[in-house]
């Protein structure tokens, strides 16, 4: 850090690159850090970033934790596997969706008919199917077969082994991992109806550990809190219901479960990627103190007035009502 640069608040959100952020905080200061990083799927604010670009950033961010982090604390990363990953080494999927077709003239028939009657062109071959002419080219050259002409084929990239090797290269070790259930996106399926793929309705959240003593307090949770989501692997939580503000958000019981479980009041809670201001608004709720990094000057003033609005909504509920 240069000489003229002083350490980073709590309780502000703070814009500028998360790289050159982290080294401004204070070492050994943070508890824990939560945050939800791009994930390269082509959202706007990460389409300049090519598949290199995006690794060296999270494995950048994810290094610049341990200096800042004090031992024995967390981070808590909520990502999802790359799910149309463009690999130029892939073969064409070809995807011939026999349950769509709207003729029942398989390849097989035309193929039989034209070795029976090899004088007849397309359009006699169909008249003699009871069928398009189309159809008829459609079935010979495979012209129906899904999976793309010109892009790169897609495949599903894990992530997992990405951040754990990311995380080791720092010093940190995976103590956890959490599969947070969530909507099916539909809307965002590419393959629902036309593939064998599953639905995009989980994501995961990695739970780095800083080597220290760590402090386990189970009076954090209720036995009921523990029993139904502190101590199982599976969180069920509705997604958000819309994007309207950031395209990327997510709910805020996520943010708040790992805060509860994984911080004590007064500690400070760190979010990198603050986007809105989800992780701020339930550490502020939850009497942590907050620090967030945003790069994008129009979200991170977001997330400012968000968490204005949060502290004049319960200012205003803490107000004594006139007799």
């Amino acid at each position: 850090m240069q000489m003229n640069e002083s350490r980073l608040a709590a309780n502000v959100i703070h814009s500028g690159d998360a790289r050159q952020l982290l080294s401004r905080l204070t070492p050994e200061s943070v508890a824990l850090s939560v945050w939800s990083p791009p994930y390269f799927v082509g959202k706007s604010y990460e389409q300049h970033l090519t598949f290199h670009d995006w690794s060296e950033l999270l494995r950048e961010v994810i290094a610049g934790h341990y200096e800042i982090l004090v031992p024995g604390g967390f981070v808590a990363i909520n990502i999802a596997d790359i799910l149309c990953f463009a690999d130029d080494r892939m073969p064409r999927v070809q995807a011939d969706v026999v349950s769509t077709k709207r003729s029942p003239v398989t390849r097989d028939m035309v193929v039989a008919a034209r070795e029976s009657h090899p004088g007849l062109n397309r359009y006699e071959l169909a008249a003699l199917l009871g069928c398009s002419e189309q159809t008829i080219d459609r079935r010979l050259n495979h012209n129906n077969v899904r999976g793309g002409k010109y892009s790169p084929q897609t495949k599903v990239k894990s992530v997992a082994g990405l951040v754990e090797s990311w995380a080791e290269a720092a010093g940190f070790f995976l103590y956890d991992r959490r599969v947070w259930m969530k909507d099916p996106a539909w809307a965002n399926s590419r393959w629902h109806s036309l593939s064998y793929r599953a639905v995009d309705e989980f994501e995961y959240v990695f739970v780095l550990w800083k080597p220290g003593i760590t402090r386990v307090d189970r009076g954090r949770l209720t036995p009921l809190e523990w029993r139904s989501w502190g101590s199982r692997g599976v969180w069920e939580i509705p997604s958000v219901r819309a994007n309207d503000d950031h395209e990327a958000k997510f709910p805020i019981e996520l943010p708040r479960r790992l805060i509860r479980l994984l911080s004590d009041p007064g500690d400070v809670v760190l979010d990198p990627f603050v986007g809105s201001g989800t992780t701020a608004v339930a550490a502020q709720e939850l009497g942590r103190r907050y620090i967030g990094f945003e790069l994008l000057p129009h979200y991170a003033e977001l997330a400012r007035q968000r968490l204005m609005q949060v502290n004049v909504e319960r200012h205003q509920l803490e107000l004594p009502v006139a007799s």
